[in-house]
């Protein structure tokens, strides 16, 4: 019987853009998520977002799979104000079947403050990890999945590019409220290397119109 291969290292490192920047999650980026988490939660209906009281377990959770090859965490820190504003993470890594390098990797426990959503923030985060997935680490897929009910989260995906690829039932477990302890069906999508360019071009038109309406004088 074959040895089991030891999990992947799965290093994301600080991503710059315009709007955001991805730094790897640490406890220093605890205060500012506390505070964006108790901002208006009505959009988190399907989505695990912790309250200010659990962002530091929240935090040793992420760490701890990020220490077993698991989850390359993130804060999403705003530019414009240095605040840690929401979180997301690179995980799942799949090897090659030759075990080196990564096949794939998904994109999720994603999350913003109600003042960061519809910014162009979340957009362009997702441009910096695609990126850096495809053109860095050499990937063929990265996946994103979400609760087949969310169609806010849903529309966002495909937005960003990403292409639906169907329903897994009973996949993870529910975060609605109410379902405590429940199965929730995942509605998944991908991006494949091939797609990567036009996708690519086409996020890259979109955020410029971003930072164009973001910086046109008001009167």
């Amino acid at each position: 019987m074959a040895e089991p291969r030891p999990p992947l290292p799965l290093e994301g490192p600080v991503l710059q853009g315009a709007l955001v920047r991805l730094e790897p999650l640490d406890h220093r980026h605890a205060a500012d998520l506390a505070a964006s988490a108790e901002e208006d939660r009505s959009a988190y209906t399907f989505t695990w977002v912790p309250r200010a009281a659990e962002v530091e377990e929240y935090i040793d959770m992420q760490l701890a799979r990020a220490a077993a090859g698991k989850l390359a965490p993130y804060a999403q820190v705003e530019t414009s104000s240095g605040r840690a504003v929401g979180a997301t993470a690179y995980w799942d890594p799949r090897p090659w079947p030759s075990g080196e390098g990564l096949c794939a990797i998904e994109v999720g426990f994603t999350w913003l403050a109600a003042s960061a959503q519809g910014t162009g923030l979340n957009t362009e985060a997702k441009f910096l990890l695609f990126r850096h997935a495809f053109e860095n680490w050499g990937v063929a897929r990265v996946d994103l999945k979400t609760d087949a009910r969310n169609g806010r989260s849903r529309a966002a995906i495909e937005g960003v590019g990403a292409r639906f690829e169907g329903v897994l039932r009973n996949w993870s477990r529910s975060w609605a409220p109410g379902e405590g302890g429940l199965l929730r069906d995942s509605a998944i999508f991908s991006i494949t290397a091939t797609e990567w360019p036009d996708c690519r071009a086409r996020l890259e038109r979109r955020l410029a119109r971003t930072r164009t309406a973001t910086s046109a004088p008001t009167t």
